[in-house]
């Protein structure tokens, strides 16, 4: 990792289970990750929460007054709060006191902060949140984005997405050259409404792409593509809808599993393959999303997310870091920038 530890910025008052799970996750990624953890938030709360924890260091606590509540209106609290949690921790990445923020806040809250806190990357319209699905092929997950941050977009917007997409797919998922599909209710492209259409004529004619052409949704979790664009409204309801899928199968599995004393012989026996199968379909595996085009790592976590998952968005945003994603985009948008003064140029 270098000689500089990579820190954390935690909202530790954001989520359902705050602050108790979000410390307790925080503290499991301190130990196992090697990354040194800020917990934003009431010290009195946290400390309380950390009471029965093994720690080996003590707690590092960046004070905050109060946090974003999910029935606020994101911007008039932003301002009404000053000293909310999410607010200090935006405020410590950009003060480069954290390298990363990771909140299961208010996520609205949480995106309009880091867009007033940090900004956006140089040649990015509209950050986007991606969200990294399994599929059907091992060790080939896909991301998908925007699942929220954006609700209407222009071609433009998803053309960006996709090449923000292409970035973190290549340089962390490990995809050499990452195929990219358009969402969309068929794969000729003549389907589709006025913005697939204009987006596809985008993606095809875009030489930094490797675009495949339209997805279906039955293609998402196929393995076929490692990146899916879609404007924010379809993304978040795709998103919600794949979690929900992942909980039923787990549910499944626990009811047809055999009962009585047969039952936990080969329970005991096929535990690792469960094992494997709630890691590959359990939401809480993965994280969140991280909110890309914005000027620093963001990951913004599930409201519901308890310790796993908060140990995972500390992972996600550690390896955004270790792998120069911000600079990889904004590297990217440079260079294009420069063919445009060039002369060349495309009607977004």
């Amino acid at each position: 990792m270098g000689a500089k530890q990579i820190r954390i910025a935690v909202d530790a008052m954001g989520g359902d289970y705050a602050p108790a799970e979000i410390v307790a996750g925080s503290l499991r990624a301190r130990e196992e990750l090697g990354v040194e953890v800020l917990l934003v938030g009431d010290p009195e709360q946290i400390e309380a929460s950390a009471h029965h924890a093994t720690i080996s260091t003590p707690l590092q606590i960046v004070p905050a007054e109060g946090m974003i509540e999910m029935g606020e209106e994101p911007l008039t609290a932003l301002r009404r709060k000053p000293q909310a949690s999410i607010n200090v921790a935006m405020d410590l990445v950009k003060q480069k006191r954290a390298d990363a923020v990771v909140s299961a806040g208010h996520s609205g809250a949480a995106m309009a902060a880091a867009l007033l806190r940090l900004g956006r990357l140089k040649g990015i319209d509209r950050p986007a949140i991606g969200a990294v699905l399994p599929t059907v092929v091992p060790g080939k997950p896909v991301i998908v984005l925007d699942v929220g941050a954006n609700v209407d977009c222009r071609p433009k917007f998803l053309e960006q997405f996709a090449i923000m997409g292409s970035i973190y797919s290549q340089h962390v998922l490990g995809n050499g050259e990452p195929k990219v599909g358009l969402l969309n209710i068929g794969e000729e492209e003549s389907k589709g409404n006025e913005l697939a259409l204009r987006t596809h004529e985008l993606l095809s004619k875009n030489p930094d792409l490797a675009f495949l052409g339209n997805a279906e949704g039955r293609d998402v979790l196929s393995g076929r593509f490692d990146v899916v664009v879609c404007d924010g409204f379809v993304g978040n309801i795709l998103l919600k809808f794949a979690e929900a899928i992942g909980e039923v199968v787990l549910q499944i599995l626990r009811e047809e599993l055999p009962q009585g004393v047969h039952g936990k012989l080969g329970t005991s026996l096929l535990r690792p393959n469960l094992k494997r199968i709630k890691q590959r379909v359990d939401h809480a595996e993965h994280g969140g999303g991280l909110l890309l085009g914005v000027d620093g790592v963001c990951i913004i976590s599930h409201g519901s997310s308890q310790a796993p998952s908060i140990f995972n968005a500390i992972r996600l945003a550690r390896e955004a870091i270790e792998h120069d994603v911000l600079e990889r985009i904004q590297s990217r948008y440079q260079r294009n920038s420069k063919s445009v003064v060039s002369g060349h140029t495309s009607e977004h």
